[in-house]
């Protein structure tokens, strides 16, 4: 939790610098969300995300240097580069892609969970979704779809209340969106997303319960984001003070110091030796992002075909000619 909150900081600063490119969505808040439902997996367990995927990345253990190295649009980014904070992508480690198209993570942790399935695999899909996206079809339908034939799925809503800028009661005519679980006859959880142990229980319980062949669970987190929706977001649909009330009260990583602290389970300077540590850690991912070197113009058409195509490769060549100036 504490280096995604350190790593989402410093996109935040470096965001405004306009050292990164394109658009940024950002999780702090959240936290104990991503850490919770990531932590409750194995290694071999895939999960699927939304445009807001730096925790999720971070928490599947997808390496923060190479992770800033993408937001940056560099080459030694996990997708070289091409995809950006909405699109990454690292199937050696689960990660099976950031999906800015709301609700799409669904169905295609769906279909994770029928290549499992298929394929007799001891392992399960987790498909992280908003509370804005289970208004779309698509979600309803992949949904319907696992409950219907048994998939080893979790689904993990994170209500953070505000969809995209829209309070939960103007878009949804139910107060806990769990309870739509009822209609595809799956279980639906909703937890205390602030809580990174309750959420690694309520997970974990979801995947056993996945990979016994009794099929999906819907998961819904209770959570918040300080930021807005996207950076640049003037949010004028809350109050500062609202905000400063959760940073104060809820925070996940703050609460979470002080039962660790209760328990004796976090002593002396070990705190302050883990910030440390992250600092450290992101000092250095800022640094790698800095000086890698940017992709190849000819690599654009890179992974476009499983075979050459003659046009392709003429676009290559003239582009490795030009230095990517188009003629």
């Amino acid at each position: 939790m504490l280096l995604i909150r350190e790593f989402e900081n410093r996109v935040r600063d470096r965001f405004a610098d306009d050292e990164i490119p394109g658009f940024v969505h950002l999780s702090q808040g959240q936290e104990a969300v991503a850490v919770g439902a990531c932590g409750a997996l194995a290694e071999a367990d895939y999960v699927t995300s939304t445009h807001r995927a730096h925790g999720h990345s971070l928490a599947k253990g997808l390496d923060p240097e190479q992770l800033l190295a993408e937001l940056y649009g560099k080459e030694p980014g996990q997708s070289n580069g091409r995809g950006g904070s909405m699109h990454v992508a690292d199937l050696e480690e689960g990660m099976l892609g950031a999906q800015p198209i709301v609700g799409a993570s669904v169905p295609l942790g769906t279909g994770a969970g029928i290549t499992a399935q298929v394929t007799g695999a001891d392992w399960c899909g987790l498909a992280f979704c908003g509370d804005g996206s289970v208004a779309a079809g698509q979600v309803h339908e992949a949904i319907n779809l696992a409950a219907t034939w048994t998939l080893p799925v979790v689904y993990v809503i994170e209500n953070n209340g505000y969809s995209e800028g829209m309070t939960h009661d103007e878009q949804h005519n139910i107060d806990d969106l769990a309870a739509m679980a009822a209609s595809y006859g799956i279980p639906g959880e909703i937890v205390d997303g602030q809580d990174v142990e309750a959420v690694h229980e309520t997970v974990s319980a979801a995947r056993e319960r996945a990979l016994s062949g009794e099929g999906p669970t819907l998961v819904e987190a209770k959570t918040y984001r300080y930021r807005g929706h996207f950076e640049g977001d003037e949010e004028p649909y809350r109050s500062e003070a609202e905000v400063d009330e959760w940073m104060a009260e809820r925070d996940p990583i703050e609460n979470y110091v002080e039962v660790l602290a209760e328990r004796e389970e976090l002593e002396g300077d070990e705190l302050t030796e883990m910030r440390a540590d992250v600092e450290a850690v992101v000092d250095a991912a800022v640094r790698f992002a800095r000086d890698a070197d940017e992709p190849a113009p000819e690599a654009a058409y890179d992974d476009i075909f499983v075979d050459p195509a003659p046009d392709v490769q003429r676009h290559r060549n003239r582009m490795k000619k030009d230095g990517g100036v188009s003629r």
